[in-house]
């Protein structure tokens, strides 16, 4: 196994790089003080980054995307982790696999635009009795004589306000759940209020009420009854990238600062890093952020190679949330009474952190997912090659 970057992926990187320290990271304060990203700044670091062939990185070339393959795609998922939520969404987009079912007419519709950067979606799959329960939601979508009626309520939508549709999960039968894109401004379909969070500031969770919604035939993504398996094949890559790779981001960020200020802070005479119980926070730090690299990349190859990495995806899933968690505490605790204030950024990278153990599946449920899984394929789980 080669762990080298070659020529492409270096160029690549150092276009992502530059471009995060040059045009986002500068808007970081902004959007923590005042809680929103401006539309205008919005659409300019948007424009900025399709110029640098930056959008849709996940998205087929000969549909306008970047096409990068799953190994490529999670080393920018990483840089990406070195700013704010939502300025990657704004830059980079996030555009849902799902999205590859589009046939025919909805191509044009929804599939192009989308990878194109013309319209923005949000997938809403959580409702308030149905959080990690992605089986149990209530909306239902009932079949008409011009299509569809769709009924229900969703919650926690992130990027909710900016989106002009929605792949809404739905169900269509006792036994059966179907996606459907929901375009907003529908009759019957509202927009309800922002959940303010605890961190990822900027980033809008809104709820979405439907009543008595009518969807067109073509409103239906796939086959109906199959909205349940694309929307987890859909999130599936989109935990390995936004939670997996850019939890590693985030801590490498985090553990870059920690360990600077550890050689520059003084105490006693000496710099802290000369403190063993500090040296063992930063030699953790390391020793996990690189575990955690590693099985993101060992899952990436796995989708580049065909196979199915769930299991390993699930395993990132805890990993580098939890990773991520700890790093930043440890860095809180480096830093003192200046991790706590807020006139350092370690305070907030400590509120945003936490998401990352709930968003897309809890670590509990995320170890139920592996405690089946090893007991179903026993070693073969947990040995490399097998």
């Amino acid at each position: 196994m080669n762990f080298d970057l070659d020529d492409s992926q270096r160029s690549l990187l150092d276009t992502v790089r530059r471009f995060i320290a040059e045009e986002l990271r500068p808007l970081e304060a902004q959007v923590e003080s005042g809680g929103v990203l401006p539309d205008a700044t919005a659409r300019e670091i948007h424009a900025k980054s399709k110029a640098l062939g930056l959008y849709a990185i996940n998205m087929p070339s000969e549909l306008g995307g970047a096409g990068l393959g799953a190994v490529d795609a999670m080393l920018c998922e990483e840089e990406f982790g070195h700013t704010t939520d939502i300025l990657i969404r704004r830059a980079f987009g996030n555009v849902y696999e799902a999205l590859l079912a589009c046939r025919g007419e909805q191509i044009p519709r929804w599939l192009l635009p989308s990878v194109h950067g013309e319209r923005t979606c949000a997938i809403a799959i959580t409702e308030p009795d149905a959080g990690s329960d992605a089986q149990g939601i209530r909306t239902r979508a009932e079949p008409t004589a011009g299509g569809w009626r769709l009924n229900g309520a969703k919650h926690f939508i992130s990027d909710g306000l900016w989106s002009d549709f929605f792949l809404v999960s739905a169900r269509t039968g006792e036994k059966e759940i179907s996606l459907f894109m929901v375009d907003k401004g529908l009759p019957g379909f509202t927009v309800g209020k922002d959940q303010p969070m605890m961190g990822i500031r900027g980033t809008p969770h809104v709820e979405l009420f439907f009543d008595d919604v009518p969807l067109e035939p073509i409103a239906l993504l796939g086959e109906r009854g199959e909205g349940f398996k694309m929307a987890m094949q859909s999130l599936g890559r989109v935990r390995l990238a936004q939670v997996g790779a850019r939890a590693v981001g985030k801590a490498t960020h985090v553990l870059e600062l920690m360990n600077a200020y550890a050689c520059e802070r003084r105490q006693f005479g000496q710099p802290i890093a000369d403190f063993q119980l500090v040296q063992q926070m930063i030699a953790d730090s390391v020793i996990e952020v690189n575990a955690a690299r590693l099985m993101v990349h060992r899952a990436a190859w796995m989708i580049d190679a065909g196979q199915d990495a769930r299991d390993w995806i699930a395993m990132v899933k805890v990993h580098a949330a939890e990773t991520l968690g700890r790093v930043v505490d440890r860095a809180v605790q480096t830093f003192g009474g200046m991790g706590f204030c807020k006139e350092l950024p370690i305070e907030r990278y400590y509120r945003d952190a936490r998401i990352f153990r709930i968003f897309d599946g809890t670590s509990e449920i995320h170890r139920g997912v592996i405690a089946r899984s090893a007991r179903r394929q026993g070693a073969s789980l947990f040995q490399l090659h097998r």
